[in-house]
């Protein structure tokens, strides 16, 4: 009687042990291949290019690599002396065409005052006169504002909050109007793009709570999924010479799925936690409560 009752022990502890492993497999092949999870999570942030409006040698540096600034704050200075002495040109080019013009209309008030003694043509003429020295007067002072313009594009100060990059410009270095002397990365820009498997899409929506896990960081970040990539580029499609779709026809029996980025805002980050653009991290979608986006931020 104890064999039969040992061998069904047996039974019976097997099948708990294959029920178990069932249950473990099938958690992990739900967690690793539909729940919204991604280690392909990176940290984000606008890089605004700094480039003068103006050329010339850069006279001071205000600021150093990986400095944090402030909007406002002034980053270098390009050598004045130039533009002071066009604004000074600019006034006196004024100053003269403000001398004509009230000649010419010296001129015209004296022959209105002749009357019939100052011929037609030259009335109409010493008008002309008046009319184009106004307009003279006019261009003086757009040149004045030109200039004054252009001496104040000499002190280029930082667009927005964030730090300058591994590179600021060093004094004595010649500025090109339009080409980038240094960048600035917008601390107030932050965000994590998530790159999610399109099988992955049906469980994210727009407002839901986000655990982030940056790499190195032992704290857990919180923040709210924003927007979801309306569209990314297709590589095995071009267009042809004849202006066709060009399609491959030959594939992979292995179809990998798409990656679609979402763009997750982050929610009071601690002052302990270092964001850097380009830091790794590990993305997980809350789906069990939904959350309610700040009434400061519209969600599509």
């Amino acid at each position: 009687m104890k064999k039969p009752l040992i061998s069904l022990g047996r039974m019976f502890f097997t099948l708990v042990v294959v029920v178990l492993a069932a249950l473990v497999i099938w958690r992990l092949v739900a967690y690793y291949m539909f729940a919204p999870w991604t280690r392909d999570g990176h940290v984000r942030a606008d890089v605004v290019q700094i480039a003068p409006d103006v050329s010339g040698i850069i006279a001071h540096v205000e600021v150093s690599d990986n400095e944090p600034v402030q909007r406002g704050q002034v980053l270098f200075t390009i050598d004045p002396e130039r533009f002071k002495l066009a604004l000074r040109q600019a006034e006196s080019t004024l100053a003269d065409r403000q001398t004509s013009l009230d000649q010419a209309e010296r001129e015209m008030r004296r022959n209105r005052g002749l009357g019939n003694l100052v011929a037609t043509e030259e009335l109409e003429e010493s008008q002309t006169k008046v009319a184009r020295a106004r307009a003279a007067v006019a261009e003086a002072k757009v040149a004045i504002d030109t200039a004054k313009l252009n001496l104040k594009r000499a002190t280029v100060v930082s667009p927005v909050n964030g730090y300058i990059n591994d590179r600021a410009p060093r004094a004595s270095e010649y500025a090109v109007a339009g080409r980038p002397a240094l960048s600035v990365v917008d601390s107030d820009s932050f965000h994590v793009d998530g790159y999610f498997e399109e099988t992955k899409l049906p469980h994210i929506h727009v407002g839901q709570r986000v655990d982030i896990r940056v790499i190195g960081e032992q704290r857990h970040l919180q923040g709210h999924v924003q927007s979801i990539a309306a569209g990314i580029e297709d590589r095995d499609r071009s267009s042809g010479a004849n202006l066709l779709p060009n399609v491959n026809p030959t594939f992979s029996w292995v179809r990998l799925a798409q990656r679609i980025p979402v763009r997750i805002a982050l929610d009071n980050v601690p002052d302990d936690v270092r964001l850097i653009a380009g830091r790794t991290a590990t993305v997980s979608i809350i789906t069990d409560t939904e959350y309610a986006a700040p009434a400061t931020e519209k969600t599509p």
